[in-house]
C-alpha cells in the first residue's frame, strides 16, 4: 500500500463502495460483448443527433418568426431529449443483462 495520500476522488469513491456493500449492492462487471453493445447505442444516439443538428440548422435558417423559430427549437430539445432517454434505456437493458434490440 502506498503512503501518498489519497485524492478527494479516492476517498469519495471508497465511501460510496461502503456504502453500497452495506446496501448489499455488488458490483457487476461487464463482459466484453456488453461493453461493445454500449458503445454501439453510444455511437447510434450520436449519429442521430448529429442528423438532428444538421437539420435543426437548416430549419433554423428557413424560420420565417420568432414563433417559428421557438417551435423549431422545441421540438429539437424535445428530440434531444428522446434520444437521449432511448439511449439510456436501451444500455440500462444491455447492463441488466437482456438481449439488445
Amino acid at each position: 500500500m502506498s503512503d501518498a495520500p489519497k485524492s478527494a476522488f479516492e476517498l469519495a469513491m471508497e465511501r460510496l463502495r461502503k456504502k453500497d456493500a452495506e446496501a448489499g449492492i455488488q458490483e457487476q462487471k461487464l463482459t466484453d460483448q456488453q461493453k461493445a453493445a454500449i458503445a454501439e447505442a453510444r455511437s447510434i444516439y450520436e449519429a442521430r443527433v448529429a442528423e438532428r443538428q444538421i437539420l435543426h440548422r437548416s430549419n433554423v435558417l428557413g424560420a420565417r418568426s420568432a414563433e417559428e423559430r421557438e417551435t423549431i427549437d422545441e421540438e429539437y430539445r424535445r428530440d434531444l431529449d428522446r434520444f437521449a432517454s432511448d439511449r439510456d434505456a436501451k444500455i440500462r437493458r444491455i447492463r441488466d443483462g437482456e438481449q439488445p434490440s
